[in-house]
């Protein structure tokens, strides 16, 4: 009987022994299971979406310049089917329209030492979409197979991701160099990304890019698509602010149109014109003849990346004249039907009545008029409208050093304009000891002399064309506006108020400003003149200086005002080096130059309404 036992006893204990044994080894294995990374993918997914740069819209609503999103399209081959290679290549040629040479060679590059391969980071939206719709169908079609990669099965096919925006100028070179241009660079995050380098995209560089990626959190399914429920993140991006501007498109389309044929006519180096609201500041065109396509800069496109009109200062010349009159009007220091004396008694009349030029010496220097007057004295009106060199500078003798300057900062000159441009100079004046010299002695001060008429001192187009809104705004000098206002998903800002300040009184500007039309009606503005309309300007010619000397080269401006019965314009008009050589050598005269650009501009308000007889 014990002896029957003892096979079953042994064999109890060898079955008791061998689960044991099992019982062991599977809890080694959960256990080194749950010790160990395991490789496996994760049952969550985040998919973050790429907010892009805001817009710039003109005032009739076109989209200047916008950003669009850039996706990357990329295979791993180690799991492309080696026998399924042609036909994926054919597909995603035909989906992406890249040549398929071009995506063979990338291949079969990358078969060399399997890894993953960027077929093209420049692809758009639309071609991303049926990119992303041929990832499902290759799945489908077994393109790619999954195959076991550091200890784990996984299966990647095709993969199109966000890789950055690409900035989009909708009209070419419209609107240059005001609008600026960018450079790209690479975020944080491995995109591409823009920022404004000129112009408008550099000022407004960190409203345009106030920016916030959107995310996509939930569970994956087994397509690896996010599948959504109560416990998913949906955060929508936001893109960067908007600009809009007081520029409609169509006139400063135009206004380029007229600029290229004078450029060429004129052999300019460049023509700059603006078109600002006398009372509101809003600036309706600023245009230049030298433009460039921001998304092309070529070499020779360098010089005119700079929006010259607030970057180069220069000797305005004649143009200054109303301005340092103004300030001698407003002191009350010209009397009614006063004579000057035109300081041209050397000699007798010629065969005409004219007399020779005038001239004038102050210290060392001599001063000439560039005009021959037919009379030995001179009014207010003759010296404004036959633009008298020495008339303005015995008047400028009159103001005190302090009262120069001051008045001609209050002006606006050797300050900024305050428009919305980023690395606008200021130019210079003499300063309160130049103006002052010699006021002990009561001696004339050749500073207050030259800056009267608009040499020994600089400014910028913008500042010139500010302080001409003073005449044609009752004395009051308002602040130019290119940005209407700026908006984002949730906010409108609106661009600054009209920010205004007396600078003469009301009676100087409506004298200066019936000087100013005079000018046009019978002095050297009358290429301006428009039957039905109120026009007022003033011309200057000034010469280039360079190293200290003054060259053969000449930079022709007219600035004035434009007005009928519900508009009021003021318009600036300067072309840089207009031809000086041959039988049309004297188009560098602001008369022959300036004046019929600026006529050409009216005419164009005329027929986009913008003005009416």
């Amino acid at each position: 009987m014990t002896q029957e036992r003892d096979p079953r006893v042994k064999k109890f204990f060898y079955l008791a022994l061998t689960l044991i044994i099992c019982l062991l080894v599977l809890i080694y294995s959960v256990f080194t299971t749950i010790k160990n990374i395991r490789k496996l993918p994760s049952l969550n997914i985040t998919k973050n979406e790429l907010a892009v740069r805001g817009d710039i819209y003109s005032s009739d609503n076109f989209k200047i310049t916008t950003s669009r999103k850039l996706y990357k399209a990329s295979i791993d081959t180690r799991y492309l089917d080696i026998n399924k290679k042609e036909l994926f290549i054919k597909l995603f040629s035909i989906y992406s329209n890249i040549p398929s040479e071009k995506i063979l060679k990338k291949i079969d590059k990358s078969l060399l030492k399997p890894s993953t391969v960027v077929l093209s980071y420049n692809i758009d939206s639309k071609t991303a979409k049926n990119l992303k719709a041929l990832s499902y169908k290759l799945r489908q079609l077994d393109v790619f197979i999954s195959r076991k990669i550091n200890g784990s099965k996984k299966l990647t096919a095709l993969d199109v991701l966000e890789s950055g925006e690409k900035r989009i100028y909708s009209y070419e070179d419209v609107l240059t160099p005001t609008i600026g241009y960018i450079r790209k660079y690479e975020s944080q995050k491995g995109t591409t990304k823009v920022k404004g380098i000129k112009g408008l995209e550099k000022k407004f560089d960190n409203l345009l890019n106030n920016s916030e990626d959107g995310m996509l959190k939930g569970k994956r399914d087994v397509n690896s698509y996010i599948s959504f429920d109560k416990n998913s993140i949906l955060k929508q991006r936001v893109d960067g602010s908007n600009i809009y501007l007081n520029i409609p498109l169509r006139l400063q389309k135009n206004i380029e149109m007229v600029l290229d044929i004078y450029k060429k006519e004129l052999k300019a180096d460049e023509i700059i014109v603006s078109i600002m609201e006398s009372k509101t500041g809003k600036v309706l065109s600023l245009a230049s003849s030298n433009r460039f396509n921001p998304e092309r800069i070529f070499q020779e496109d360098i010089p005119s990346l700079n929006v010259k009109a607030v970057e180069y200062p220069f000797e305005p010349g004649s143009i200054i004249k109303p301005i340092s009159i103004a300030l001698v009007l407003d002191k009350k220091r010209i009397r009614k039907n006063e004579l000057f004396s035109a300081h041209n008694l050397k000699g007798n009349s010629n065969s005409k009545g004219l007399y020779p030029k005038g001239r004038y010496k102050i210290g060392r220097h001599y001063i000439h008029d560039d005009h021959r007057f037919k009379k030995h004295y001179l009014t207010l009106d003759d010296i404004v409208i036959f633009s008298s060199n020495i008339g303005t500078l015995l008047l400028a003798q009159r103001l005190s050093g302090k009262e120069m300057l001051d008045g001609m900062h209050n002006f606006g000159f050797t300050k900024k304009t305050g428009i919305e441009l980023p690395y606008e100079r200021v130019g210079i004046l003499p300063s309160l000891k130049q103006f002052s010299a010699g006021e002990r002695n009561n001696s004339d001060n050749v500073f207050k002399a030259t800056v009267s008429y608009g040499q020994g001192m600089t400014s910028t187009f913008m500042q010139v064309l500010k302080a001409y809104t003073v005449f044609n705004n009752e004395g009051y000098v308002t602040t130019p506006k290119l940005v209407s206002h700026i908006q984002n998903d949730t906010t409108k800002y609106l661009s600054n108020k009209n920010d205004i300040k007396r600078v003469i009184s009301k009676d100087t500007a409506k004298e200066i400003k019936r000087l100013l039309i005079k000018t046009v009606d019978k002095g050297t503005g009358r290429s301006a003149r428009i039957e039905g309309l109120e026009i007022g300007g003033k011309t200057g010619t000034a010469q280039i200086a360079r190293k200290g000397k003054y060259q053969k080269e000449y930079i022709s401006s007219f600035f004035g005002f434009v007005n009928d019965a519900q508009n009021s314009y003021t318009i600036g008009v300067t072309v840089f080096n207009p031809n000086s050589k041959g039988k049309k050598r004297y188009q560098y005269y602001a008369s022959k130059s300036a004046v019929p650009v600026f006529k050409e501009v009216t005419n164009i308000l005329l027929k986009l309404g913008y003005l009416s007889k």
